[in-house]
């Protein structure tokens, strides 16, 4: 109802800005069947985006086992996705992890299928590092703060959006880690 909408209408916007074909779907932990929040929309339509018509859906084990990702907002979610679908693990990233680890890794070559890359991404990860909640995993949550909070989490969503649009693009060329000037738009500041 609150985060989640907006990455979906940010990834999805992004992905096929880039011509990536692929289904972005939105659910949470919490509520179903409930709208966007009052704010969220709000701060969606400045940025061009229309939630008014959002219904929240709930997480539920088939819908992780459908997914091809799954890109929980917190550490919390993550771990809730993989006790729910263990085997889920390998392919579920806090949007921040994922980008952070391909900044080390490389992004996704154009001959890499996702699974491949979220293989490589996942190589060295241990549940114990997921265990408590971090800001450097955790997307803001603004639910019942002011404004200004919602802004900050849709700004932070819509970059890391683009971030992810341009790693899953199986056709962006991107540098190895050797190679990958200080610069680089995969890491984090």
């Amino acid at each position: 109802m609150c985060r989640s909408p907006l990455l979906e209408v940010f990834l999805d916007a992004a992905l096929r800005g880039r011509g990536v074909d692929a289904v972005v779907h939105s659910a949470g932990t919490l509520a179903e069947g409930g709208p966007a929040v009052p704010e969220v929309v709000d701060v969606a339509l400045d940025r061009g985006y229309d939630l008014r018509a959002h219904t929240a859906r709930r997480l539920d084990r088939d819908l992780i086992r459908g997914a091809d990702l799954v890109l929980p907002l917190a550490r919390e979610h993550l771990r809730e996705v993989v006790v729910a679908v263990p085997e889920a693990f390998a392919r579920t990233f806090t949007p921040k992890e994922l980008v952070r680890r391909a900044g080390a890794t490389g992004g996704r070559r154009p001959d890499e299928a996702l699974g491949a890359f979220l293989a490589r991404l996942h190589e060295g990860r241990r549940h114990q590092e997921l265990l408590r909640n971090d800001p450097v995993d955790d997307v803001l949550d603004p639910i019942g703060g002011p404004r200004s909070g919602y802004v900050r989490a849709a700004t932070e969503l819509e970059s890391l959006a683009f971030s992810l649009a341009e790693l899953l693009d199986p056709s962006a060329a991107v540098p190895t880690p050797a190679t990958t000037p200080a610069a680089s738009p995969f890491q984090e500041t």
